[in-house]
């Protein structure tokens, strides 16, 4: 589990091609002592676990479901600039919101404008995804925990602060380009109890009452 603030970025030193998977390696941030083999670190929101590691890289396989959701492929990986964070600890402050790594596809940025040493990037939404999506709500893009300031049609809008820009890679983007992104989970949770008719009517609820019947 993660907060989406990102602690550094790292660049992709090498990418290969590893039967259906890929493996990478990452430079390894200096401040990065306290890591070890099995270990979840996000990078871009892809919750990837550590393989191996020494003192300049760390390694990490990307299996099948990761390439397909991400769209990212060996040739293009290597060079690319990844926004890191490591797992939350359990008495961790929480300053973004809860975020799992489990990335849900790509967003298409629609617009770019600076604003007073801030930029405004508005998103184009996958329809699936609308319900999810609110003004005031939370969003996770390329692992960075970010507040929706504004909903139109099929696009959202955030702000990116300074600290938010010399710290991310989100700065770099540019209209046309795709990031990840993960939607809410508490929002997906609520969709799903009322696509399944249980919203009104809790399965925990329905299992007590059949048990005083009985």
């Amino acid at each position: 589990m993660f907060s989406g603030i990102i602690e550094t970025t790292a660049s992709i030193l090498q990418a290969k091609t590893d039967g259906a998977n890929v493996q990478i390696s990452v430079k390894k941030p200096s401040d990065f002592n306290d890591i070890s083999i099995g270990d979840s670190i996000a990078h871009d929101g892809v919750c990837l676990t550590v393989e191996s590691f020494d003192d300049q890289q760390v390694t990490y396989i990307l299996a099948a479901e990761t390439l397909h959701i991400t769209g990212w492929k060996a040739e293009t990986l290597k060079g690319r600039n990844l926004n890191v964070e490591r797992s939350l600890k359990l008495n961790d402050r929480i300053h973004g919101h809860l975020v799992t790594g489990h990335v849900d596809g790509l967003l298409r940025l629609a617009e770019r404008k600076e604003l007073e040493g801030s930029l405004i990037l508005k998103f184009q939404v996958p329809e699936d995804f609308l319900p999810m999506v609110w003004r005031k709500g939370s969003i996770c893009i390329n692992g960075v925990s970010l507040t929706i300031n504004d909903v139109e049609g099929e696009c959202f809008e955030v702000c990116l602060i300074p600290e938010t820009l010399r710290r991310t890679n989100l700065g770099a983007i540019q209209v046309g380009d795709s990031v990840n992104f993960e939607a809410d989970q508490l929002a997906r949770g609520i969709l799903r109890l009322i696509d399944t008719g249980h919203l009104n009517q809790p399965t925990w609820m329905i299992a007590g009452l059949n048990e005083e019947k009985k």
